[in-house]
C-alpha cells in the first residue's frame, strides 16, 4: 500500500534533518518556562504574588520575542542551516527539508510560546490543565498529520502545519 509514495524515505529524511531545529526551539522555551516556573513558585511561597505575576509577564514577552527572533534566523539562514544538519545529502531530501523547515519555522513563535507557558501554568496551580493541553496538542498532531498529508495531499507542508497546530 503506497498511500504517500510521493514522500517516502525522503520525507522521513527531511523530518529527521529538521527535528534537531525544533529541539533548539524547545530548549529556548524550556529555559524560559522552567526558569519562570521556579521563580513563580518561590515568589508564591514567599507570599509575593506581584513578583510572580511580573515574572509571568516577562516570560510571555521573552518567549514571544525569542520565538520571533528564532523564526527570523531560521528563515534567513535556512539553506546553510539545512546543509549543516545534513539536508543536502540529495536533491529530494533537500527539497523536502526546505519545504518542511519553512512552514515549521513560521510556527516557531507559537511553539516557543506554548512550550514556555506550560510549566508556568503548572506552577500557578493548574497541573491538570497543563497536562491536558499537552495531550490535546499530541492528539491534534496525530489526527492532523494523516489528514493533511494523505487526504489533502499537502505533503511536507501538511506535516509541518499539523505539527504547528499540535
Amino acid at each position: 500500500m503506497q498511500i504517500a509514495s510521493y514522500l517516502g524515505s525522503y520525507g522521513n529524511a527531511a523530518n529527521t534533518v529538521v527535528f534537531p531545529l525544533t529541539v533548539i526551539a524547545l530548549a529556548v522555551a524550556v529555559m524560559i518556562g522552567d526558569g519562570c516556573c521556579a521563580f513563580v513558585s518561590l515568589s508564591l511561597g514567599r507570599k509575593k504574588p506581584e513578583e510572580a505575576h511580573r515574572s509571568i509577564g516577562n516570560a510571555v514577552v521573552l518567549s514571544v520575542a525569542s520565538g520571533i527572533a528564532l523564526c527570523a534566523v531560521y528563515l534567513i539562514f535556512s539553506d546553510p542551516i539545512l546543509y549543516f544538519f545534513g539536508g543536502a545529502v540529495n536533491e529530494e531530501t533537500f527539497r523536502y527539508s526546505k519545504e518542511y523547515f519553512f512552514y515549521l519555522s513560521l510556527g516557531i513563535p507559537f511553539y516557543v510560546f506554548g512550550q514556555a507557558m506550560n510549566p508556568i501554568i503548572r506552577s500557578d496551580g493548574s497541573p491538570r490543565f497543563a497536562m491536558f493541553s499537552t495531550l490535546a496538542g499530541a492528539a491534534a498532531n496525530i489526527i492532523f498529520d494523516p489528514l493533511f498529508i494523505f487526504a489533502f495531499h499537502w505533503g511536507m507542508m501538511g506535516a509541518a502545519v499539523a505539527t504547528v497546530i499540535g
